[in-house]
């Protein structure tokens, strides 16, 4: 074959052979990945294919100047790790006779070369440098030098390529501490990406922690250091044991598994783990389950449990280099810190190899010298290795020793370093040896939008949740937990209780019953007095109470702080609740806390204490109530000289249940702001940021009529609004009043001129058009709800005082449903009074108070039956 030109080069018959050879390589690699070949296997045998096509591609377009280039493989692809559509990064090193930017006599043939990659459907990422703007640039950027570590030639001169590694030598650049302090530095911005956690609902396999980068750090640095090649060296420098290097490789391959899987089923260079695939994947892997999401919970816990291991070998090699390279040779005389342990460099390290073997409380005893000696940076490389070689000798007979109970309590007890410290026991594997229980839910998912942790990670989110509000530095973030934290006499019961909230997770039965048993075993084993124990119990049993009643509850309703009031029985276990509660909602999402819900329990809490004050055997008073509530409005009234005949007009027509419903401030509100409305100026549409309730508050005064509530909620849904809760009350002259607490979607209230101003004209713009149909809700739907639908429910409850009918509707949250809600309404003859909205993930659990056109329950069954068929009609499964 002779020397091609430029034109024959691309010849289209050449670029549909060589796409031809692509595709029939990437379709017979996949069958042979589902088929069960090994992947290692499939990755090195892709390298293989993708070195012959780019070396026969250089000799036919540039083989004539090989004495003056050479084609580098780098990055990845020099390692020799590419999947099906993993970039391809290349180096195209000049001789010194030019530079990179000069006119070349091969400029030509070059592009035509790199041009010809893009037509076949590669993805080259390229750089074309002489040896010396190489080592100019490795010298200035380790990411540049990181990827030349494990440079192959490919094709051309070798000497170009020896000339570089000569340049790039540790004596030169970037000597072994000073690029070892790099990537550890560049790792810290890594996790920082993700939140320092690799428990993320959509985990990417590649950069998150614990994941194919951390391995792949490992090995950067020990070729810098020892210019070792390939993970089993580190076993022959001793870095790692046989054990370990088993671990390591058998993590490497499963997260390889999936990365393959992945770009084989989406065609991309894919690294994320996203809802769109887990299910696939899980099935693909061979993963069963008595359900679709036990099969997905099942593959994400071991890919979770994989990440941990590689997050932990990680941690171990770099600690071990740090110390036995880095450190040698200023490594001071060990200091004795009692018989089994001893301090090197403010590091906790075991006297000997037999520390363990021979005092096996030591391994609990380890944690808690490190909370007593808050200058200690952690725990030695070597001694962390025999705590988890070491951990089977966490047993029955050890879990019952009274010496190792001892222990357990008092790292619970101690004053500071809990969380620290049972977040390295569950690092090294100490935590699910104790508490076999625990171990069950490491790494368990659960497969929905509103559990953003594993059950471990969340469990001890709650943890450092409740240390923080005894620490006045955190004070600020919530100061009534501040507050009631230093009223508890033993905090080491609410951090037992948070240990075994959602221990019985996936257990099978209802996991709060199941943690109650197991809280009970734990508090007899651990010599917890009877009393106590109750109120551990207590609180497992009873842990998700109160946030359902202050989220799905009528709030200003009497009798349900009453009965709440009777369910917790006295204040110290209401104090108790109240802090687990609040811990365990922010530990579970980022994104479900706000000031919404803050001011919702703090609601529920002070109204539930004043009623344990006044005695359970007090009956609620409405009319005491009421009363009290139109003598606080009247006072704020009278200093907004508001005159009583111009309130008592206002008034007049409004039921009493508009002053249980509202508080003082928000009555001075309406009051002040209906009183100063013509009727010619309806509809009234007001709106202030901030209320007492911790959110924005949109008031609207209007002639009562059909589509009200759907017309007012549909704007809100279009303008990104997240309606929290919603209450409607009815004037005896033909008006109704619609009070919306609403926040945005990132949480935070409304705000800005702009803004605000334009949520009320254009609620009033639709308003004015009277009662014609919503506008439709054009707002697209997150793009993972699609994988979590929620069958459509509608359930019937019973209001203890007969006013309403309590519908709950059960449903996927999707934009629009709020006024899907209120067009059923209207269909059905239904009257609406006050709504709940809760959001959980993807799943809409809303509570709705109704009644038909005369303010009467829906007392017959026919009657809730056509509302549950028109509901369904309306905001069904579509």
């Amino acid at each position: 074959m002779g020397e091609p030109s430029p034109d024959s080069a691309r010849a289209p018959d050449r670029i549909a052979t060589y796409k031809a050879e692509i595709q029939r390589n990437t379709a017979e690699l996949t069958e042979r990945f589902r088929a069960g070949a090994p992947v290692a296997e499939l990755i090195h045998e892709r390298t293989g294919f993708i070195d012959r096509l780019l070396t026969e591609a250089w000799h036919l377009d540039l083989g004539r100047h090989a004495p003056n280039i050479a084609l580098v493989a780098v990055g990845g692809y020099g390692r020799g790790e590419l999947l099906p559509h993993s970039d391809i990064d290349l180096l195209i090193l000049l001789d010194e006779s030019g530079t990179a930017t000069a006119d070349l006599p091969y400029q030509q043939e070059l592009s035509e070369f790199l041009h010809f990659l893009w037509d076949i459907g590669l993805k080259p990422g390229h750089s074309v440098r002489t040896a010396i703007e190489c080592a100019d640039e490795a010298r200035a950027d380790q990411t540049v030098i990181t990827n030349l570590l494990e440079a192959r030639v490919l094709a051309g001169s070798e000497a170009l390529w020896r000339a570089v590694e000569q340049q790039l030598a540790p004596d030169r650049m970037w000597p072994t501490a000073v690029f070892f302090e790099a990537k550890l530095a560049e790792q810290r911005v890594r996790y920082a990406k993700f939140h320092n956690t690799a428990y993320n609902l959509e985990p990417n396999v590649k950069e998150g922690p614990g994941g194919l980068r951390d391995i792949q750090l490992i090995g950067w640095i020990i070729r810098r250091h020892s210019n070792a090649r390939g993970l089993h060296e580190l076993v022959v420098h001793g870095w790692l044991t046989d054990a370990e290097y088993l671990e390591l490789k058998e993590s490497q391959e499963f997260l390889w598994r999936i990365r393959f899987a992945l770009h084989t089923l989406t065609g991309r260079c894919e690294d994320r783990l996203l809802f769109d695939y887990q299910r696939e994947l899980a099935g693909l892997f061979g993963y069963g389950g008595e359900t679709a999401n036990e099969v997905v919970e099942r593959f994400m816990q071991d890919y979770f449990r994989t990440v941990t291991g590689v997050e932990r070998l990680n941690e171990l090699l770099l600690q071990l280099f740090n110390e036995a390279v880095l450190h040698r040779e200023e490594e001071p005389a060990p200091a004795p810190v009692n018989a089994h342990f001893q301090v090197v460099n403010d590091y906790l390290e075991a006297v000997h190899p037999q520390v363990f073997r021979e005092h096996p409380l030591a391994l609990l005893e380890v944690f808690l010298l490190l909370q007593k000696n808050s200058a200690l940076e952690g725990i030695r490389a070597a001694t962390i290795r025999l705590i988890r070689q070491h951990i089977y000798l966490i047993d029955d007979a050890f879990r019952s020793d009274a010496e190792a109970c001892r222990l357990f309590m008092a790292i619970l007890r101690q004053p500071g370093g809990i969380t620290h410290q049972l977040r390295r026991m569950n690092r090294y594997g100490v935590l699910a040896a104790y508490l076999p229980e625990f171990g069950q839910v490491v790494g368990r998912m659960q497969y929905d939008l509103f559990h953003v942790y594993t059950v471990d990670e969340h469990t001890l989110f709650v943890v450092r949740n409740l240390r923080r509000f005894a620490l006045e530095e955190f004070r600020q973030e919530n100061p009534l937990c501040y507050e009631l934290f230093q009223l508890v006499d033993k905090p080491e019961l609410l951090y037992i209780a948070a240990l075994m909230h959602d221990i019985a997770k996936g257990s099978g039965g209802d996991h709060s019953e199941v943690g109650e048993k197991i809280a009970e075993e734990f508090c007899r084993r651990h010599q917890i007095g009877p009393r106590e124990t109750h109120l551990v119990k207590w609180l497992v049993r009873n842990h998700l109470v109160m946030s359902m009643t202050a989220q799905r509850k009528d709030l200003s309703d009497p009798e349900v702080i009453h009965e709440f009031a009777r369910i917790v029985r006295n204040q110290n276990t209401l104090n108790h609740l109240y802090l687990l509660t609040v811990a365990d909602i922010r530990a579970t999402n980022p994104s479900l806390w706000n000031s919404w819900k803050g001011a919702l329990l703090a609601e529920l809490y002070t109204s539930t204490s004043w009623t344990l004050r006044r005695g359970l055997d007090t009956p609620p008073d409405y009319a005491e109530q009421i009363a009290a509530a139109k003598d606080e409005a009247q006072a704020l009234l009278q200093r907004f000289g508001l005159a009583e005949d111009t309130v008592a007009a206002v008034w007049e027509n409004i039921g009493d249940d508009y002053f249980l419903r509202f508080l003082p401030e928000e009555i001075a509100w309406h009051t002040t702001s209906i009183a100063a409305c013509r009727p010619e100026h309806l509809p009234l549409v007001l709106l202030r940021p901030e209320s007492l309730r911790g959110s924005a508050e949109v008031f609207i005064y209007d002639r009562n009529r059909d589509f009200l509530f759907a017309q007012s909620t549909a704007v809100l849904d279009q303008l990104g609004l997240t309606v929290l809760d919603a209450k409607i009350i009815a004037s005896r002259q033909g008006f109704a009043l619609l009070s919306f607490n609403v926040l945005e979607q990132s949480g935070a209230a409304p705000e800005g001129l702009f803004r605000l101003t334009h949520i009320c004209d254009r609620l009033k713009q639709v308003l004015s058009g009277g009662s014609a149909p919503p506008p439709p809700v054009s707002r697209l739907a997150a793009r993972q709800i699609r994988h979590f639908t929620v069958p459509t429910q509608v359930f019937f409850h019973d209001d203890p005082q007969h006013r309403f009918s309590v519908l709950e509707l059960i449903a996927t949250d999707r934009p629009g449903l709020l006024s899907k809600v209120g067009q059923a309404f209207m269909k059905a003859g239904i009257r609406l009074h006050n709504a709940k909205i809760s959001t959980i993930g993807s799943r809409a659990e809303d509570i709705f108070f109704v009644t038909d056109r005369q303010d009467r329950p829906l007392a017959e069954e026919s009657d809730r039956k056509a509302l549950r068929r028109t509901l369904i009609e309306f905001v069904g499964d579509h």
